[in-house]
């Protein structure tokens, strides 16, 4: 049984009551009410298609369920990695293309494998690289990002997609006088509602009101009103030149892209075969994809300008003697404003076909029925590239779905097994990248929702899977008017909660260094956006960089008595030497090869300063392990001691480090009499040492005097 259990953990829902299977009834409805808004908002947030956020919300919650360790935790899509998953794509294909789909779910593959290979190895403690002022840091600059990059969509406005993320927005930002009122106002209107839900009716998913209501209002009222046109309707001639220099522009990012990945391909099957003339020819091919993609960058920053330019541009539409439309610029005077019209600006272009739009965006046709069963395209030459985002997602994704877990574990009282959830959310990644899912975790808000409306096992989330099922298959056609704006807003309201300043500001005064780290991945994650993967990994090697130089320097200091008796640092309370003849120091460091050069300076710079001592104390109480560098470093340390007078003893060594000390020979060759069992008797046997001495000195220059009062005295 144990073993089954192991194998098929989801047997310990079992044997379920009526009560039980209720519960997860109710909390399985009310999640999935939340679900399917949140996960087609989430894939937009994503660069991907709104119908891939109800596919990530299929099979990936229902494995998840059956492999995880959490009864009440839910996995699907979440903004953190959604946004992640279209910035590390972003460099590589265009959002919402064919190519960049087939990334996104081979990213969804590498997370599930390392997650999996993370919990099979029992490796989740790789986590705690994530210190919490590095996490904290990234999490607000991520929310910030993603909450932004909802702006252009509040507004109705186009979001150029280039390297610089403050850029694109500065570009959204000068755009605000060309912003589209109605979608401001279904915005303005989502957000008070659900704001307003919250505080009045808690219980009624807000979420899902605004989306129906908002739905209904957008059909009834005509909200969005398109019309597809050819160039030859355009009268002026600059606007045609524009939107052909922007086609064009397309054209040849898309004919280079394809010319980089097949070029890299063929590069890379060359460098495996091996000879000299196969290396030389993928040298000229990898030198032509760097010209290519230099190209490639200055295009797509011309066609971001052309995009946003095109947009700024208002036509007005009339009809021509044949009764057909034709359009021209609002400023031009030709146009004949007695005939009706409306004011168009350019949504799409597609070579000479122009998409124009009177209103505002829509999430429009959404695919109907189940996600079928594919292997996900592999792009083996962007395998490495994609590695250190897969990696970071792997972590913030585990972070997440465990911290969750934890969290609701002290209300509940179930053991969360780290282990098992990695595997869990690793099996949910690969096996939702089969069907159509990109990157998922575990989702606070949705797994608080389950835990405060009773879910007993995991049932309700697999129940709350079936209702995205019976969306997919029966109401994505009624989805077809729900206005982008209202997903923007839901998008908005998810991340912002999650921006702390609070725990930096603690941070900053109990820890004035880790503050900093928090802040620097605040800002590099910030400026290095969309790649906000690599503002995470700078955390995380300044968090090591950090830890790497305390561990190599431990506190360490000279020692006296404080006026109560006690003993404490003579720089930190400002003490007086206990003695100028032996220096007790403390070392609160293991003694091994990172460590082992600050020992020495430390004991030498102690003798420098009190030249006249005898003995050196080295009060190990701190010191918990010892390797073959440690234990070489104390006999040459004590031999030059002894070399120049001075004894090196120790006190306070823990059983483990005295243990070695005595199988290597160093309590032979020191003397057991320079090694006491605690501080106090080595500073009460030292003092009595040196005062015997004294006075055995005393006794002998007595004895010894031979001065001529001396010999008076004797004579």
């Amino acid at each position: 049984m144990n073993l089954l259990q192991i194998l098929l953990p989801f047997l310990r829902w079992f044997p379920m009551s009526k009560s039980t299977l209720r519960a997860d009834l109710v909390a399985g409805v009310t999640v999935a009410l939340i679900l399917v808004p949140q996960s087609m908002a989430y894939a937009q947030l994503a660069g991907l298609p709104v119908v891939y956020g109800l596919y990530a919300s299929f099979i990936p919650v229902i494995v998840a369920s059956l492999w995880g360790s959490s009864n009440q935790l839910h996995t699907g899509p979440v903004a953190m990695l959604s946004l992640m998953s279209a910035a590390a794509l972003i460099s590589f294909a265009t959002p919402g293309t064919t190519d960049f789909i087939q990334l996104s779910l081979m990213l969804a593959l590498m997370v599930g494998v390392l997650r999996l290979t993370l919990g099979v190895f029992r490796l989740g403690a790789i986590v705690n690289l994530l210190s919490s002022p590095v996490i904290v840091g990234f999490t607000n600059a991520a929310a910030l990002i993603i909450g932004l990059s909802q702006l252009s969509k509040v507004i109705g406005v186009p979001f150029p997609r280039s390297e610089s993320y403050l850029a694109d927005l500065w570009r959204v930002i000068e755009q605000i006088p060309q912003l589209h009122w109605w979608t401001l106002a279904f915005a303005a209107g989502t957000w008070l509602l659900i704001s307003g839900m919250r505080r009045v009716s808690p219980s009624i998913p807000g979420v899902l009101v605004a989306v129906v209501a908002a739905t209904l209002i957008s059909a009834i009222a005509g909200y969005e009103d398109k019309s597809t046109i050819s160039t030859q309707q355009i009268l002026d001639a600059q606007v045609v030149q524009k939107i052909n220099t922007y086609s064009n522009t397309q054209s040849r990012i898309a004919e280079l892209t394809e010319q980089v990945a097949n070029y890299s391909q063929q590069a890379q099957k060359l460098e495996q075969a091996g000879g000299i003339d196969n290396i030389k020819v993928a040298k000229n091919l990898l030198a032509q994809v760097g010209v290519n993609e230099y190209e490639l960058a200055q295009l797509k920053q011309t066609s971001n300008l052309l995009k946003v330019d095109l947009h700024s541009i208002t036509l007005h539409s009339s009809k021509n003697a044949n009764g057909k439309m034709v359009l021209n610029r609002a400023d031009n005077t030709a146009v004949d404003t007695k005939n009706d019209y409306k004011t168009w600006r350019i949504n799409h272009i597609n070579n000479e076909k122009v998409t124009l739009s009177a209103g505002g965006a829509v999430v429009g046709n959404i695919p109907q029925g189940l996600p079928s069963f594919h292997v996900p395209v592999i792009h083996w030459d962007l395998l490495l590239a994609l590695f250190p985002a897969a990696l970071v997602m792997a972590l913030i994704g585990f972070m997440e779905a465990t911290s969750i877990s934890k969290a609701i574990a002290t209300s509940t009282g179930e053991r969360v097994n780290t282990g098992k959830e990695l595997i869990g959310q690793g099996l949910a990644n690969i096996a939702g990248s089969f069907f159509g899912s990109y990157t998922v975790s575990g989702s606070f808000s949705r797994s608080a929702v389950a835990a405060r409306t009773g879910a007993k096992t995991g049932l309700f989330a697999i129940i709350s899977a079936l209702a995205v099922v019976s969306v997919l298959l029966f109401f994505t056609p009624y989805l077809y008017h729900l206005p982008q704006a209202v997903l923007a807003v839901i998008v908005m309201m998810a991340v912002f909660s999650l921006i702390r300043i609070k725990p930096l500001i603690h941070a900053w005064k109990i820890d004035r260094v880790g503050g900093i780290i928090g802040i620097t991945t605040f800002v590099a994650t910030l400026l290095m956006a969309p790649s906000i993967a690599n503002g995470i990994l700078l955390g995380i090697a300044l968090t090591i960089l950090h830890f790497l130089i305390q561990t190599m320097k431990p506190r360490s200091e000279i020692i006296s008595r404080k006026a109560d008796g006690t003993l404490g640092g003579i720089r930190a309370h400002r003490l007086a030497p206990i003695s100028e003849h032996f220096v007790p120091v403390r070392f609160d460091g293991s003694l091994t090869f990172v460590t082992v050069a600050y020992f020495e300076d430390m004991i030498l710079e102690a003798h420098t300063e009190f030249p006249q001592a005898e003995f050196i104390l080295i009060v190990g109480s701190g010191i918990n392990e010892i390797d073959a560098s440690g234990e070489e470093k104390i006999r040459e340390v004590a031999k030059r001691l002894d070399d120049v007078g001075v004894t090196l003893v120790f006190s306070s060594l823990k059983h483990q480090v005295r243990k070695i000390l005595q199988k290597s020979g160093i309590c032979e060759d020191l003397g057991h009499d320079s090694f006491f069992s605690d501080k106090e008797t080595a500073l009460e046997v030292l003092t009595a040492r040196l005062n015997a001495a004294a006075n055995s000195t005393a006794h002998d220059d007595l004895d010894g005097d031979d001065t001529p009062n001396a010999k008076a005295a004797n004579g």
